[in-house]
């Protein structure tokens, strides 16, 4: 099979295991490919061959990060109305901000003043 060949089918699997992923939460994989047509086998095997491929890169980019570690610090002023909450490892984050390996989880009672800094931090970082 030459290349070009060869990229047509896999942007026509890709397509198809993203349609697969995208699917209702209601319906399962095997129903959703026989609905569709098509083959199990064929489906799990380019899954396979994506996420093969998909944690190639992220050895790659992950191996080509520097292992330098910093952090930033950041205090909210001593004559701020705003009070730091505690942090409770149960509540559910509203929002999630992923860069790398570094992850901040957000709750609704994070403050205005704290969020923008911490913005701010994370832009500079």
């Amino acid at each position: 099979m030459d290349q070009s060949t060869h990229n047509v089918r896999r942007a026509n699997w890709l397509n198809i295991v993203n349609q697969c992923q995208e699917r209702p939460s209601d319906v399962s994989a095997r129903q959703w490919l026989a609905d569709n047509g098509i083959k199990e086998k064929a489906y799990y095997y380019w899954l396979r061959k994506f996420r093969k491929e998909a944690y190639g890169q992220m050895q790659v980019s992950a191996s080509a990060q520097s292992a330098e570690v910093s952090f930033a610090e950041f205090s909210i002023p001593m004559d701020s109305p705003y009070k730091p909450m505690p942090c409770s490892l149960h509540s559910d984050p509203v929002a999630v901000i992923k860069c790398g390996n570094i992850s901040i989880e957000i709750s609704n009672d994070i403050s205005e003043e704290v969020l923008s800094r911490l913005l701010q931090e994370a832009a500079h970082a």
